[in-house]
């Protein structure tokens, strides 16, 4: 069965009726239809699409960019529907997943995201490894000054508060404490 998909983006002149007439004349038996933003990743009608695909069904649309403004995108959705065991068609650009030739364009296009996707990790290891040896601090911003924990070292040595009286003072939690002065320990004792 071939199940259509028509969208046009909110608040768009556009009309849905030469996709709807579209659909029709190339044999989709239901058309779900939507007035969203392509590059939104939340279209539930698209999602109740692709959740209605059985194994052998062909969604179809009239041109690529109503199922997707990214390619990031369109190979998710790509992907969810192989998931569904059913294949994909672009009336205007000719694309279909159900012939050998659609499949070949497919796997290319997956092959060109993954490696996009590993550049882009390969890039983010690289800046936080840079950032570590330039001595710059990744992740959460510190609860507490360095001045801060040098106090609360030094009132903790000097026995004028436990843990969770430090705690209180510096507003910040018992472990965030402990943890001071457990790092403190043990470089003192290297």
């Amino acid at each position: 069965m071939q199940i259509g998909y028509a969208r046009v983006s909110r608040g768009d002149s556009q009309d849905l009726d030469p996709q709807l007439r579209a659909l029709t004349d190339a044999g989709c038996s239901i058309i779900y239809q939507e007035e969203a933003s392509g590059a939104k990743s939340d279209r539930p009608e698209l999602a109740l699409a692709i959740e209605a695909l059985k194994p052998g069904d062909v969604l179809t649309v009239w041109k690529l960019d109503r199922l997707s403004r990214s390619l990031r995108d369109l190979l998710f959705t790509l992907e969810a529907i192989t998931e569904a065991e059913a294949g994909f068609r672009s009336l205007t650009e000719a694309v279909d997943t159900t012939t050998p030739a659609g499949r070949l364009m497919t796997q290319t296009l997956g092959a060109f995201a993954e490696f996009e996707r590993a550049m882009i990790r390969e890039r983010t290891m690289n800046g936080l490894a840079h950032a570590r040896k330039a001595g710059k601090h990744i992740g959460r911003k510190r609860a507490l000054s360095p001045q801060q924990r040098a106090e609360i070292i030094e009132k903790a040595e000097n026995g004028q508060g436990s843990p969770a009286q430090l705690a209180s003072l510096f507003r910040v939690s018992r472990s965030t404490v402990q943890r001071v002065l457990r790092e403190h320990r043990a470089k003192m004792a290297s």
